[in-house]
């Protein structure tokens, strides 16, 4: 997987999967946008990357800023050639009848119509160059129903559809597009949780652990580089098999 000095933007890159996945491109031989939302985290992950990556400040549920952070971004590096979108919320977790719909809203534009404005910004230089790589973070809500959590699994199913379609809309143009799925992955969020509640996360995954950051992006990697020229269309979960269990 050498990225020979390709142009490759991930998006909710300041901390955990992104950040992450953002070295390891680097190590790799790519040049990286990294797009996020804090700027200071921002700043101090693209400065440990070195010059071979650049931080553009933006809240992706911005279109505006997102759109600019993304002319930015092939303003310094040339035209993105691979797309990382990974930024996202949670959505909260509370009963469907007493669910906020600001926060549905909310959640619903930055999980998945955020990933349709970058697609749509970056795909015309891919099809002008005929290739490129889009790769989306998903979840296991994307394949499977959650309780309390209405706007996230709506989100998150509906993004692994936009990856489909564009998949299949684009393949013609030598542009793949898929949908990585995290499962329990150790991130700032499942670091902050009691010890009790991560053993009995453990517990329901098949493997008996919680995935990495770095088994993640290892995936995400492969996905985006020509390694992966012939996948396209798919969600790929990197779950230790919980999706495979009876039950998430």
């Amino acid at each position: 997987m050498n990225f020979n000095g390709k142009h490759i933007c991930v998006t909710g890159a300041s901390s955990g999967i992104g950040l992450v996945a953002a070295r390891m491109l680097v190590e790799r031989g790519a040049r990286v946008s990294l797009i996020a939302r804090r700027k200071d985290k921002l700043d101090e992950g693209s400065a440990e990357l070195g010059d071979k990556a650049a931080g553009f400040a933006a809240d992706v549920g911005d279109k505006a800023a997102l759109e600019a952070a993304l002319d930015a971004a092939a303003d310094h590096f040339g035209p993105i050639e691979g797309l990382f979108a990974n930024a996202g919320l949670t959505g909260g977790f509370t009963p469907f009848t007493a669910f906020d719909p600001e926060v549905f809203a909310e959640t619903v534009k930055v999980n998945l119509t955020s990933v349709f404005w970058a697609a749509q910004k970056v795909i015309p230089a891919m099809i002008e160059a005929g290739k490129g790589s889009i790769l989306v973070t998903g979840s296991m809500g994307s394949k499977r129903g959650m309780a309390m959590n209405p706007a996230y699994v709506a989100s998150k199913h509906g993004v692994l559809g936009l990856t489909r379609a564009i998949a299949v809309e684009m393949a013609p143009h030598g542009i793949r597009a898929n949908c990585i799925i995290p499962g329990f992955i150790v991130t700032e969020a499942l670091d902050r949780i009691p010890e009790e509640q991560k053993g009995k996360i453990e517990a329901r995954v098949p493997q008996r652990r919680m995935g990495s950051c770095e088994e993640l992006a290892e995936v995400a990697c492969f996905l985006l580089s020509d390694a992966a020229s012939h996948v396209t269309g798919q969600d790929w979960a990197v779950d230790g098999g919980v999706l495979e269990s009876i039950e998430v």
